[in-house]
């Protein structure tokens, strides 16, 4: 089976397993997706979600965040790791959103990337769920393995492997694929003891690593 073959059944299969695949990280508006993704950067959803319902409590939108103190949503934050770095990009971002864009999270890929600490797959992560818009496959550890498990790409840079994806899978499955292959990933396709016997993609799968 040729990789464009592979790939169309790898996205009909998944469809089946996870018809109903939402993103996991806990929100409520464009807004509370884009920090909750900025916060998951070395963080598990999880840990993000248990964070995040007392930081929009206290700051619900970037207006108020970006008069919070710094040592103040360092604290908030500090669970998710890299809680410095992370701090100072939020709020940094959310002066950008209210001074540039009236306090609404852009809908476009160049303006979500031009925000720091926003790389292109928290901002395919944000256009995908929150706007209904295919800007690309977001790519995240999962993601990648399974993609190299599949022999569907090869590289380890998370944007080649992702234009490696988009090559081989029509654009309106984008969105829905990076979900259900997290899924997957998360599931049954474990980093060092995947669960070949239970996987759907198993008969297809060359099990490339494994």
């Amino acid at each position: 089976m040729g990789a464009a073959d592979r790939a169309a059944a790898v996205v009909e299969l998944l469809a089946a397993e996870y018809p109903d695949a939402e993103c996991e990280l806990d929100h409520a508006s464009p807004w509370e997706l884009l920090v909750a993704t900025v916060l998951s950067a070395q963080s598990t959803d999880q840990g993000v979600n248990r964070v995040t319902p007392g930081l929009f409590a206290r700051w619900p939108g970037p207006r108020e965040l970006a008069a919070a103190p710094l040592d103040e949503i360092e604290a908030a934050i500090r669970p998710t790791g890299l809680f410095r770095t992370k701090a100072a990009n939020l709020r940094e971002t959310a002066r950008r959103v209210v001074a540039e864009h009236d306090g609404e999270v852009p809908g476009e890929l160049a303006a979500l990337v031009a925000l720091p600490g926003v790389g292109r797959k928290t901002a395919k992560v944000v256009l995908g769920e929150a706007f209904g818009v295919a800007a690309g496959i977001a790519v995240d550890t999962h993601v990648g393995r399974l993609a190299r498990r599949l022999g569907l790409a090869a590289a380890r840079d998370p944007e080649r492997v992702a234009a490696e994806l988009e090559a081989l899978t029509p654009r309106a499955s984008w969105v829905e694929l990076s979900k259900r292959l997290v899924l997957h990933g998360r599931r049954v396709c474990h980093a060092r003891r995947p669960a070949c016997g239970g996987c759907v993609l198993a008969a297809l799968c060359p099990r490339i690593g494994v």
